[in-house]
């Protein structure tokens, strides 16, 4: 959208302009009026430091390393035109300085104020007072790093990339630079953020908070199912060969050959039930002939089975059904885990003998 001056009761377009053309260098300029006013940039920053390179073995330096109110780190770089690869550097950057402690943060600040020709005493008060703590408090420090692209022009490659990040759980975000002359030879500076858009980030938080209780829901679920297995397969040992060697899994289903090829004897779990069956794979007439005998086997067996059978289907199964699963209290995990192996060496029990005589 074009920028408007109110010259004479009109409307006049401004001239959009570059850096460049007006003079303004990166650093001695765009970068020192950010600095001096960060709160354009977000209302809830304070500048630690400017130019800092606090680390081993590298010269690369942060063009402006900020706080924000919730103590989290915010690396912002700057571009004076073109931000080809800048996302790259702003990430190097982000993890160098990810493990900055309260201690860091305050000599950072002290060396800044004293580079401005202030003594530096004052850098820790500073930083408590902005963050409205009474003292330092390590553990909530830096738990996130931020990251602000601010230039003139942002590239489809570039914006891309940070909305995948973003996707990703990066908090990166770009605000665009734009000068423009005014008729009477004044420059003007709209700064917007482009990535995310503002009315659209309060909902894109939401939608990353759900997604990071999505995500944490499944690591849970595959370490508790893990936690599961490890104990059903130690107990299954006891009792039985025909899993030795398995090892517990991710995933809710753990197999084992039954003898012959395309079969196997599995133990399946999920959240509030559970079973073991045989699964017969592209073995039909296998299935029929067992499906024949199938009230000498369910007498066998000692309860109903389950005879699942579709069109649909490159297989077929026959299994036990077990109440409980690795949702189920874990007081009751060995109540389950009992079930689940006592049923699958009776399943084999009966089974084994009818594969061999076909």
């Amino acid at each position: 959208m074009p920028v408007f001056e109110l010259l004479e009761g009109k409307l006049a377009v401004a001239s959009p302009t570059q850096f460049v053309s007006e003079g303004l260098k990166e650093r001695q300029d765009i970068q020192r009026m950010l600095r001096d006013q960060i709160d354009v940039l977000g209302e809830d920053l304070f500048v630690l430091a400017e130019e800092y390179g606090g680390w081993l073995d590298s010269n690369r330096r942060i063009d402006l390393l900020c706080i924000d109110s919730d103590a989290n780190l915010v690396v912002v770089e700057l571009k004076r035109d073109e931000a080809a690869h800048m996302e790259l550097q702003a990430l190097r950057y982000a993890a160098m300085v990810a493990r900055m402690t309260f201690a860091e943060a305050v000599e950072a600040h002290a060396d800044f104020l004293r580079r401005r020709g202030a003594d530096g005493q004052s850098a820790e008060s500073d930083i408590l007072s902005f963050l409205q703590w009474g003292e330092p408090q390590e553990e909530d420090f830096g738990r996130q790093v931020r990251i602000v692209l601010a230039c003139a022009n942002f590239g489809k490659e570039l914006t891309t990339a940070v909305l995948w990040l973003r996707d990703q759980g990066i908090d990166i975000s770009c605000v665009r630079l734009s000068p423009y002359r005014l008729s009477d030879g004044r420059v003007l500076l709209d700064i917007q953020q482009i990535i995310p858009l503002p009315e659209a980030t309060e909902f894109q938080t939401q939608i990353g908070l759900k997604r990071q209780a999505e995500q944490k829901y499944q690591a849970e679920r595959h370490e508790i199912r893990y936690e599961f297995w490890q104990q059903l397969l130690t107990l299954a040992a006891t009792r039985t060969k025909l899993h030795a060697g398995r090892s517990p899994s991710k995933d809710n289903w753990i197999s084992a050959s039954a003898g012959r090829q395309g079969l196997q004897f599995v133990y399946t779990i999920r959240q509030n039930d559970s079973q073991v069956h045989l699964w017969i794979e592209d073995n039909e007439a296998l299935y029929r002939a067992l499906l024949a005998d199938r009230e000498a086997i369910e007498d066998a067996f000692g309860a109903p089975l389950v005879w699942k059978h579709t069109d649909q289907q490159k297989g077929t199964y026959i299994a036990a059904r077990v109440e409980g699963g690795y949702r189920s209290a874990r007081v009751h995990w060995p109540t389950v885990q009992r079930a689940l192996v006592e049923a699958m060496v009776r399943l084999e029990a009966t089974l084994r003998p009818r594969i061999a005589a076909r």
